[in-house]
């Protein structure tokens, strides 16, 4: 074909078609013209074979260089960026002209390509059904969820089984840790309806960090337990080799992005709680799982059976209630009802709550704190367990160590600030104290948050023989209740009567 170039393939097939053909024929199943053919017949030379390399156009910038300092830099340090290069280069030679950094990074990248060091190799699994399940933890504070007006921080316990996809995620408000990751992987576990083989996750460096060697022995301990309680060998991943566990941390992103566009369809990032919060995690994990419900079905017929009963998942504490009707656990005060001081508590420490045992006998259960800081400790406190003896001693509120953490709503925060800027110390306190009996003895804590709301916006002082009058009667006063007597003649006559006498069976047959 004149005016085209014809390449090496087509060479070789004229030549091939040569021996039983004649020239115009082997040079149309060749796809070339007459002349190309006789041209080829004359010099039967392919055209790669004629092709003479182009020689540079200008004067290579790197070639006092390269060779002289890049090349004993990159042996030297062979992690070293191009970058970092370029900017070495220039401090030495301050000419260098800064259009050189894509020819210097081209050239570092071949130089690499042709005589560095061995790079790392991703080993590509087959996964069996019901073999393997893996164990993570990933961060979501990045996505801004608010709870209540408070932004939330938290991380997600994932799950997965790399074969059918099965997923599970748990919200998780503290740190990684063995009791967020009992709980969420039984959670995945009784969900999925079975156990695999065998239980993968990483090295739990937050489980582990600072961690005494005793402490770090008795975690793994109960790992190990958690594991064979459920037929399941534990394994971990090379500390450091994230992409080990690679089946479950590029989930991690799916997970992040399908969560960020399933909260812009929803149109807001506020929840009213923490479980609105979590059944929206849980919608998102059922509509994947259910695109995955033939694999799922596969993957449960090659799964170990669950055993009986659940084994226990929180941490297990002895605590004695202090003077101040509380104790300390993993530096957070916790209010007990002052009848428990001097007790001594079992405590069952989950991720999200405590259950509080005396002997064997359940008492109450408190959400979790958090620490405020390294150096702050923080206070979960009920106005409940102490306002009978803060009624007693009303100016104890002003010094109190947890003072902002007993008031139930903000609204009774700032009205006590409120107090504080229009009465004494003494007085406000006493106040205060009159304020959160009442919502304590009526029952009426909300309705009168929303009052004392409306009295600081007003700026008038609470009328406290007005608010009581508002939500309740005095309980001293007794309603007048007026029972008439019946006559003793009406039960006579009850008794005379033959319709209140039992049928006997003769009576029946008669």
């Amino acid at each position: 074909m004149p005016g085209r170039p014809i390449n090496d393939h087509q060479v070789r097939l004229y030549m091939t078609t040569r021996h039983h053909l004649p020239i115009p024929a082997a040079a149309a199943r060749a796809g070339i013209s007459l002349a190309t053919a006789y041209r080829i017949e004359r010099d039967p030379c392919l055209p790669s074979q004629k092709y003479t390399p182009r020689g540079r156009r200008r004067p290579d910038p790197l070639a006092d260089i390269f060779d002289a300092e890049i090349v004993p830099m990159l042996q030297a340090a062979p992690d070293l960026r191009p970058v970092a290069v370029f900017a070495e280069m220039q401090r030495r030679h301050p000419d260098l002209p800064d259009c050189v950094r894509r020819t210097m990074e081209r050239r570092i990248r071949h130089w690499r390509a042709l005589h560095g060091p061995e790079r790392d190799v991703i080993f590509r699994q087959e996964h069996e059904p019901g073999r393997m399940g893996l164990s993570d933890f990933t961060v979501m504070d990045d996505l801004g969820i608010r709870v209540a007006g408070a932004l939330l921080s938290h991380r997600l316990y994932h799950f997965r089984m790399p074969f059918s996809g099965f997923e599970h995620a748990h919200v998780i408000l503290g740190g990684e840790s063995y009791v967020a990751l009992a709980e969420g992987l039984q959670n995945a576990l009784w969900a999925l309806g079975g156990a695999p083989r065998e239980h993968r996750s990483d090295s739990l460096s937050a489980a582990f960090r600072n961690l005494s060697a005793e402490a770090r022995d008795d975690l793994t301990r109960r790992y190990d337990r958690l594991c064979a309680h459920y037929g399941m060998e534990p394994t971990r991943n090379n500390r450091g080799e994230a992409h080990e566990n690679g089946a479950i941390e590029s989930a991690h992103g799916h997970l992040k992005n399908t969560v960020r566009d399933a909260l812009l369809l929803r149109g807001s990032r506020e929840f009213a709680s923490l479980g609105d919060y979590r059944r929206f995690v849980d919608e998102i994990i059922g509509r994947h799982n259910a695109r995955q419900t033939k694999r799922i079905d596969i993957e449960r017929a090659a799964l170990q059976k669950l055993p009986a009963r659940r084994t226990g998942e929180g941490e297990e504490h002895v605590v004695i209630v202090t003077s101040s009707s509380g104790f300390m656990l993993k530096r957070v005060f916790y209010s007990v009802p002052s009848r428990l001081i001097g007790h001594r508590l079992r405590v069952r420490l989950f991720d999200d709550r405590l259950d509080l045992f005396l002997g064997g006998t359940p008492l109450v259960t408190l959400p979790r704190g958090r620490p405020r800081s390294k150096d702050r400790h923080g206070h979960v406190v009920d106005y409940r367990h102490v306002i009978h003896a803060l009624r007693r001693k009303p100016g104890a509120l002003m010094g109190l160590v947890y003072r902002d953490q007993l008031f139930p709503r903000e609204a009774y925060r700032h009205m006590f600030a409120f107090l504080c800027e229009h009465q004494s110390e003494r007085l406000a306190c006493k106040t205060m104290v009159a304020l959160l009996a009442l919502a304590h003895e009526r029952a009426c804590e909300a309705e009168l948050a929303i009052m004392l709301d409306a009295d600081r916006v007003a700026e008038r002082l609470p009328d406290l023989n007005g608010l009581r009058a508002r939500f309740a009667p005095d309980p001293a006063t007794l309603p007048d209740v007026h029972i008439q007597a019946v006559p003793l003649m009406d039960y006579q006559a009850l008794l005379d009567s033959p319709m209140i006498w039992p049928v006997t069976g003769a009576e029946c047959v008669a």
